[in-house]
């Protein structure tokens, strides 16, 4: 069996994103990695390369900065990535470069892999998230984060990139047939310098939306203010993964804020109590699951 990695980035110094930690947590399952580096202004480019290792392959990508709808550009620039992977490759994890692949799963992707590799019934497997906000000590378990995603997929050319790269679909737009594994990625994109997290702001709300939506919701400022955002949050009990520790050890910044005080929806209960206690996720899933 055969397993190629594949990401993409661009600008990560000056947003302040994992992506070093995000390739070294799917190294080990893979035989190679492709991460399509975007034209960038801040040293990405050499910041990848000095990963220096042999799996690590490269390509230059152009963002077609006008794909500025429902967040277009970026599963593009996941195709591109998926589009150079070995061609004899049977699988293809794919990580976002704010995600960060805890190694507690390692056993049960590389165990379902190999069980599903022949199985024309599935076409990818499906992983679950932790949401992290404002410090690595707490997530976020509001309805607004998605509990489950993709990122394992099968090499097949009818796989591609789906809405703004969450997800996955093939030929005919259908959702992709997965089973649910007890593993879980890290999602931090919400966890950073409050500089580069209102950097990111005002920049990225640009992919989605054009410049008087920008204008109007994002509010100009020094740093983001993670307090106005708050929802439902928990503290965090358990581990990080283990390329993550040194990066958590250089935190520059404090974010505190009191729990009980979080803002908890009826609506945001009733859908976790069904989640959490009895194993029954409402709402819109992009897959079905197997």
């Amino acid at each position: 069996m055969r397993v190629s990695g594949f990401t993409f980035i661009r600008n990560a110094i000056h947003y302040d994103y994992p992506i070093v930690e995000a390739i070294h947590s799917i190294l080990p399952l893979c035989d190679e990695v492709v991460v399509a580096v975007g034209n960038s202004t801040d040293g990405t480019l050499a910041l990848i390369q000095a990963i220096n290792d042999p799996k690590i392959k490269i390509i230059e990508t152009l963002w077609d900065d006008s794909l500025r709808e429902g967040g277009r550009v970026l599963a593009v620039e996941t195709d591109k990535a998926l589009a150079a992977v070995d061609p004899q490759s049977d699988w293809c994890i794919y990580i976002q470069g704010d995600e960060v692949l805890h190694e507690e799963g390692y056993d049960t992707i590389k165990a379902a892999m190999l069980s599903y590799q022949h199985n024309p019934e599935i076409d990818g497997l499906l992983l679950k998230y932790r949401h992290f906000y404002g410090s690595y000590d707490y997530i976020g378990t509001s309805a607004k984060w998605y509990k489950n995603e993709i990122r394992i997929v099968k090499n097949r050319k009818d796989i591609f990139s789906f809405g703004d790269a969450q997800g996955f679909r093939k030929k005919n737009n259908q959702k992709l047939s997965v089973r649910k594994l007890d593993a879980y990625m890290h999602h931090y994109g919400w966890v950073k310098d409050p500089r580069a997290m209102q950097k990111k702001q005002e920049d990225f709300n640009k992919l989605w939306h054009n410049d008087e939506w920008v204008r109007q919701h994002v509010i100009p400022a020094e740093e983001f203010d993670y307090g106005r955002e708050v929802s439902e949050l928990r503290l965090f009990t358990d581990t990080h993964p283990v390329v993550m520790q040194r990066r958590i050890t250089q935190k520059n910044w404090r974010f505190e804020t009191d729990i009980s005080m979080s803002r908890s929806t009826i609506k945001d209960k009733v859908k976790n109590f069904l989640y959490y206690r009895l194993g029954i996720e409402l709402g819109y899933k992009n897959y079905i699951l197997k």
